[in-house]
C-alpha cells in the first residue's frame, strides 16, 4: 500500500474556506489531509471527514497527549498525573491580593498511572475514528511515557474495523529514545532543518528506518517556506529520495514570492505525489556519496535495505548553496558507482549541466550489469600493431608490470590514463585512448591531451564491475604539423605561396581517401580557395573547421599502438570496509556451551551499531580429533577441549561442511540473511590445509606427500608448528588438476551460499600459479567476489600475491609504531607503483597476533591503534575483544594468553573501560567522510613532536581536507606546534582556514600557519575538517 501523501491544513477552524482547501489538496494529488486537534466536537470532524471522503481524501488529526491546556478535563480530573508549567501575560504585574487566572500548560509526568488516561484518550480517539478520522500524528512520542504510549496505540488499533494509521512526529526528539519506539506506521523526518550538506539527515534516516518507514516533511508548518519556487521544488525532490511518503504544509502549495520562469510549483507537487503513489520503496538504504565539503551533495536511495544488492536506485543531486550555481564533477558522478547512468525522474531535472542555486534534481538509476566472463581464467590477448618505430609510447600509467597484471580500481572511478609519447624530429603528434570492458567488441575512444615533457593524458570511466582493458594509439599528425609551421611562418611575415600549395595538396589527397560528409566538406573547402586573397587562403587552411575535418580523415601515418592494459574494477567494499572478526563458537555466555550460528545472529545488531559492515569468521568446518591441540596450544588436549578451528576435517566432513556444534547449513543461510538485513556481509576463511582426519586423506591419498613410513609431515610456518594439521601437495601425481578444481569448487560452494568475501590463510605457502588461476576463474563468473590475502611474509611476496588478483592484503601496520615507521610505510603504500595493485588492510590485532604495543599500553593504546587504522586506510579490521582492551599475553610472546584459537571465550560486552563508543564514532566518521575511505590522498604535515603523527586526507573533487593528529604515546600527554596547510589552497602563511572538530562538532577559525595542539591518553587523537574561509 503506498505511503500517505499528506497536506497539512492547520487547525480546521482556521483553514479558511475548508472545501476549497480540500479541493486544492485533491487537485495537487494528496490523498490525506492533516489537521491540528482543536475545540471541534466529533460532529464537526465528521462533517470534515465526509467532505474528505467524498474527494478521495483521508482525514488525519494531530494527537498531543504530552502537553495539555490547564483547563483540560484530564488535568482537572487527574492533577497528580501532570506537572504544571505556569506563565503570565507579558508585561503583567503580580499582585498577590488579586490572583490572576491560571495560564500555562500541563505536562504529562513520566510516572503517571497510564490506565485512566489511556481510557479517556482511547474513547476520544474512538470518537474521532467514528467521526471518520483515519489516522493520527502523535506529537513528541519519544518523550511520552512508554507504557502510556504503547497502551494507547494498542487500544486504538483494536477498536473498530477501520485501519488506523499512527505517525510518530520524532522531529527534535532524542534519537536514542526514538530508536525504542514501537507500534507506529511511519516516522517524520527532520528535512526542514537540513542544510543540504550535514551528514545527520542520512544518520537520522538510518536510525528511524529501523523504527518505521519515513515520511519526508518538506517544511515545518511553523516555518515560512522558501521564497524561491526552485528551492521549494528542490525540497520536494529531496523529500522523494529521503522518504517513503510526503507531508507538505498548505502554505507550501501557495505561489512562491520568487517565482522563476519554467518552474511550475503545482506541477512539481502533483509530480511528487504521483511519484510517491507509484514508487513503493519502503526503507531502502539511503547513502550520502559525498562529504560535507563537496559543492554538490549526492544522495542515493536503494530499492532495498542493502544498496550493495540493489537493482534500482533514486539519486538526488543537490546544490546546497542558495546563491552560487554548481556543476557536478566527474569525481562526484563517479561516486555513484554502478548506478552512474542516470535517467530523469519526472519533472525534477533542470536544463543544462550546472545546478542553479538551491536546485535539487532527482534521477532514477539502474545498476549496470556486471561484466561476466564465461570460461576459466580470462585470456589476455596482447596485440601490438606497429607500422613504424618512429612514434614511441612508453611509461603508461597506471600499469602493473607494464600490463602483465591488472591495475586495481573501483567501479565508478574515473581513471586518469597517461603515457609518454614522443618521436624523432619536431612533428606534431596526435593520440587517443581506446578502452572497453573485456568481452566487448567495440572500443570507446577519447582524445588524449598533451601535458608537459611529452606526457599525454585522458580519462577512462569505469561504470561496470569486472575486467576492463585499454590501449593507446599515437601517430604523426601531418596536417597538424603543417598548421603549426604555417602559423609560425605567417607570424614571421614570410612568403607563404608554396605553403598554400602544399596545404591544398594535403586537402586534395585527403579528399581522395575520404567519403560521405567529410569528403563533401573537403570539397567545399577546396572550392572556397577560388578568388581568395593569400591571407584569406591562409585563414581557410588554419580554420578550426578545416583542422577538425582533417583530423577525422587522418590516416594515422607512422602510427603506434600499445598492447592492452588490464584494469579490475571491483565493488566499493574491495577498497573501503570495516571488518569485525569473531569465533562463532565463543558467542555463548557459558564456556561449557558451544556457541552456534543462531547465537551469532543475536550479536549482529551490536556489531552493526558499532559501524562495521563485514563480519569475518575463522574456519567454521568440522574440527579434527587426531593430534588435537589443548588450551594455549598444548600438545595434549583434555576430553572437553574444542581444538583449533584450523585443523579442518573430520568424519563430519571437510571444507564444504559445517562443524556440527555450530549448526546446520540452513542455520548458516539464516545467518547470512540476518547479516544482510543488518547491513553486514559475511567473510569466510579459506584455509588450504587439513586435519589428519579430513576425508580427503582416505578419498584422495594421491593429493598428499607421504613419507616412506606412511606418515605425512605436519604443517609448519616457522617458528610456528601445527602438529594437528597436514598440507596438501599441489603437484602430487594425482593432484593436478583434481585438487586445484576441488579447491575452486569449495569456493564456488560457499558463493552459492551467498558468501562473496574470502580471507585466505597463508597464501604465500601455496603455489602462485594456483592463486592466479583460481582467482581469475572465480571472478570471471563472479566479478563481485573479494579475496583478502593473509600473508605476513616478505614484502615482495606480499606484493606479488596482490598482483595475482588478491583484492586486499594484510600488512606490516600491526608492527609499525613510531612516527618514522608509520610515515615511511604509508608513503610506500600510497604511492605508485604499489598503490596501483596493493590495497592495505589494517588489522589492529588478530587471533595470532597480540601486538607488544597493546600489551602494556592500557586503554589509550587501543584508542591510538584504532585511530591509526581507521584514518590511514580505507580497510581496517579488529578481532573481537579489542573493544574490551583485551591484552593478556603469553610471557615474552605476541600471543594471547588463553587464546581463543584453542578454547571457547565468552565475554562481557559491557565490561568497564570498553571503547565501543570510540570505535562507533570512528566508523561513523569513515562512512561520512570520503577522504577517510582510502589510504590514498594522504599527505604528512609538520607537527614538531616525534610522538605525534599528523597528516591530511583528501578526496578527489572535494574542496575540504581532513586533518588527523594522533599521539603515539599511550602514557603521557603530548603537545606540539603544527602547521595548517594553507599552501594547499594557495593561501599565505598569515591567512585563515575554517576548522570543524569532527569528534565534538565544534568549529572555529585558524589564523596563521602555526597552531598548537595537546593530546592526552584520555583523548589521544583529534580529527578536523579544514577548508578556506568562505567569503561573506
Amino acid at each position: 500500500m503506498p505511503a500517505p501523501r499528506i497536506c497539512h491544513i492547520g487547525r480546521a477552524e482556521r483553514a479558511g474556506s475548508a472545501w476549497q482547501t480540500l479541493e486544492r489538496a485533491k487537485d495537487l494529488g494528496f490523498d490525506t489531509v492533516l489537521t491540528a486537534a482543536g475545540s471541534e466536537s466529533a460532529g464537526g470532524y465528521a462533517v470534515l471527514a465526509r467532505a474528505c471522503e467524498s474527494r478521495g481524501l483521508s482525514l488525519f488529526i494531530d494527537l498531543n497527549v504530552q502537553e495539555l491546556d490547564l483547563h483540560h478535563p484530564l488535568v482537572e480530573q487527574y492533577p497528580d498525573a501532570f506537572a504544571i508549567r505556569r506563565h503570565g501575560e507579558a508585561g503583567s504585574v503580580v499582585d498577590p491580593r488579586h490572583p490572576s487566572p491560571g495560564q500555562g500548560c500541563a505536562l504529562l509526568r513520566e510516572t503517571a498511572d497510564p490506565a485512566p488516561l489511556v481510557e479517556w484518550w482511547s474513547e476520544q480517539i474512538a470518537e474521532w475514528v467514528r467521526a471518520g478520522a483515519r489516522g493520527f500524528r502523535m506529537l513528541r512520542p519519544a518523550t511520552t511515557p512508554r507504557r502510556f504510549r504503547e497502551a494507547l496505540i494498542e487500544r486504538a488499533l483494536g477498536q473498530g474495523s477501520n485501519r488506523v494509521t499512527f505517525i510518530a512526529d520524532t522531529t527534535g526528539e532524542p534519537r536514542d529514545r526514538v530508536a525504542r519506539l514501537a507500534g507506529f506506521d511511519y516516522c517524520l523526518s527532520s528535512l526542514p532543518w537540513w542544510d543540504g550538506r550535514s551528514r545527520w539527515l542520512v544518520e537520522e534516516y538510518e536510525a528511524l528506518s529501523h523504527v518505521a518507514p519515513l515520511i519526508a516533511q518538506v517544511e515545518s508548518p511553523a516555518k515560512l517556506p522558501p521564497a524561491s519556487s526552485r528551492q521549494r521544488c528542490g525540497r520536494l525532490a529531496i523529500g522523494l529520495v529521503t522518504g517513503t511518503g510526503l507531508m507538505v504544509p498548505l502554505s507550501y502549495t501557495e505561489p512562491a514570492a520568487e517565482g522563476e520562469d519554467g518552474v511550475d510549483l503545482g506541477a512539481a507537487i502533483r509530480g511528487a505525489n504521483e511519484f510517491v503513489a507509484t514508487t513503493q520503496w519502503v526503507n531502502g538504504q539511503l547513502k550520502s556519496l559525498t562529504g560535507a565539503g563537496a559543492p554538490i551533495t549526492v544522495l542515493l536511495r536503494a530499492d532495498g535495505r542493502d544498496a550493495r544488492l540493489a537493482k534500482d536506485a533514486l539519486v538526488a543531486l543537490i546544490n546546497p548553496d542558495p546563491t552560487v550555481a554548481a556543476e557536478p564533477t566527474t569525481e562526484l558522478l563517479g561516486s555513484l558507482g554502478a548506478f552512474g547512468k542516470l535517467e530523469p525522474a519526472g519533472s525534477f531535472c533542470g536544463d543544462g549541466i550546472k545546478l542553479k542555486p538551491g536546485e535539487a534534481r532527482l534521477y532514477r538509476a539502474k545498476r549496470a550489469k556486471p561484466i561476466v566472463i564465461s570460461g576459466k581464467a580470462a585470456e589476455r590477448d596482447v596485440n601490438t600493431a606497429v607500422e613504424s618505430p618512429r612514434v614511441i609510447i612508453a611509461n603508461v600509467s597506471p600499469a602493473v608490470d607494464d600490463g602483465a597484471f591488472a591495475v586495481k580500481a573501483i567501479v565508478g572511478q574515473r581513471l586518469s590514463i597517461e603515457a609518454d609519447i614522443l618521436t624523432d624530429g619536431h612533428p606534431v603528434l596526435a593520440a587517443e585512448l581506446q578502452y572497453k570492458a573485456e568481452g566487448e567488441r567495440n572500443w570507446q575512444l577519447a582524445r588524449m591531451r598533451p601535458l608537459a615533457n611529452d606526457r599525454w593524458q585522458a580519462v577512462m570511466p569505469l561504470d561496470r564491475i569486472g575486467r576492463h582493458v585499454f590501449a593507446i594509439e599515437a601517430w604523426i599528425d601531418e596536417y597538424g604539423s603543417f598548421v603549426r609551421d604555417l602559423r609560425r611562418k605567417r607570424d614571421a611575415g614570410l612568403d607563404l605561396s608554396l605553403e598554400i600549395q602544399e596545404g591544398q595538396q594535403l586537402l586534395d589527397e585527403a579528399k581522395q581517401g575520404a567519403n560521405g560528409v567529410c569528403a563533401q566538406a573537403l570539397g567545399a573547402i577546396l572550392r572556397g580557395f577560388e578568388g581568395l586573397s593569400t591571407s584569406d587562403r591562409v585563414a581557410l587552411l588554419l580554420a578550426p573547421e578545416t583542422v577538425e575535418t582533417m583530423h577525422r580523415v587522418d590516416t594515422h601515418r607512422f602510427h603506434a599502438r600499445t598492447g592492452s592494459y588490464p584494469i579490475d574494477a571491483e565493488r566499493k567494499e574491495a577498497a573501503f570496509s570495516s571488518w569485525y572478526e569473531l569465533f562463532p563458537r565463543s558467542e555463548t555466555e557459558d564456556a561449557a556451551r558451544h556457541g552456534t550460528f543462531r547465537d551469532v545472529i543475536a550479536r549482529l545488531p551490536a556489531i552493526r551499531d558499532m559501524g562495521f559492515d563485514v563480519v569475518y569468521f575463522p574456519p567454521i568446518h568440522p574440527v579434527g580429533k587426531t593430534n588435537r591441540k589443548g588450551r594455549n596450544n598444548a600438545l595434549r588436549a583434555e576430553p572437553n577441549d574444542v581444538g583449533s578451528v584450523y585443523a579442518i576435517g573430520s568424519t563430519d566432513g571437510g571444507h564444504d561442511a559445517i562443524h556440527p556444534q555450530l549448526g546446520t547449513l540452513d542455520d548458516f543461510r539464516a545467518l547470512v540473511a540476518s547479516a544482510r538485513e543488518n547491513g553486514l556481509e559475511l567473510a569466510l576463511d579459506l584455509a588450504v590445509q587439513a586435519s589428519p582426519d579430513h576425508p580427503w586423506l582416505s578419498e584422495h591419498p594421491g593429493w598428499f606427500d607421504w613419507r616412506p613410513d606412511g606418515t605425512i609431515k605436519y604443517a609448519e610456518n616457522p617458528p610456528k608448528k601445527y602438529e594437528d594439521i597436514v598440507n596438501v601437495d599441489f603437484y602430487a601425481k594425482d593432484a593436478v588438476p583434481e585438487l586445484w578444481t576441488a579447491l575452486r569448487d569449495v569456493v564456488l560452494f560457499w558463493i552459492e551460499q551467498d558468501v562473496k568475501i574470502f580471507r585466505v590463510d597463508n597464501p604465500h605457502t601455496k603455489p602462485f600459479p594456483f592463486w592466479q588461476w583460481l582467482i581469475a576463474d572465480v571472478r570471471g563468473s563472479h566479478p563481485d567476489v573479494i579475496f583478502l590475502s593473509e600473508a605476513f611474509t616478505r614484502p615482495k611476496v606480499m606484493y606479488h600475491l596482490a598482483k595475482l588478483g588478491f583484492s586486499q592484503s594484510y600488512t606490516y601496520f600491526i608492527w609499525r609504531n613510531t612516527k618514522q615507521e608509520l610515515t615511511q610505510y604509508m608513503r610506500e603504500l600510497a604511492s605508485p607503483p604499489v598503490s596501483d595493485f596493493f590495497r592495505p588492510h589494517f588489522f589492529v590485532n588478530t587471533p595470532d597476533i597480540n601486538p607488544h604495543f597493546l600489551q602494556g599500553s592500557g586503554r589509550a593504546g587501543f584508542l591510538i591503534r584504532a585511530a591509526l587504522a581507521t584514518t590511514l586506510s580505507g580497510l581496517w579490521g579488529m578481532y573481537s575483544g579489542y573493544e574490551l582492551c583485551e591484552s593478556a599475553a603469553l610471557p615474552g610472546r605476541e600471543e594471547y594468553l588463553d587464546s581463543e584459537k584453542y578454547e571457547i571465550r565468552p565475554r562481557d560486552w559491557n565490561a568497564p573501560g570498553n571503547i565501543v563508543r570510540e570505535i562507533t564514532q570512528l566508523n561513523r566518521l569513515r562512512k561520512a567522510e570520503p577522504a577517510l575511505q582510502s589510504h590514498l590522498g594522504l599527505t604528512f604535515y609538520n607537527a614538531f613532536n616525534d610522538n605525534i603523527l599528523y597528516f591530511g586526507k583528501s578526496a578527489p573533487g572535494h574542496a575540504d581536507r581532513i586533518l588527523v593528529a594522533i599521539s603515539l604515546d599511550p602514557h603521557d600527554a603530548q603537545e606540539a606546534d603544527f602547521e595548517i596547510p594553507l599552501w594547499e589552497w594557495g593561501r599565505a602563511d598569515h591567512e585563515v582556514l575554517e576548522c570543524e572538530d569532527l569528534l565534538n562538532g565544534s568549529a572555529w577559525i585558524w589564523r596563521g600557519k602555526i597552531q598548537h595542539m595537546r593530546l592526552t591518553p584520555e583523548t589521544p587523537y583529534a580529527i578536523w575538517r579544514v577548508q578556506p574561509a568562505r567569503e561573506v
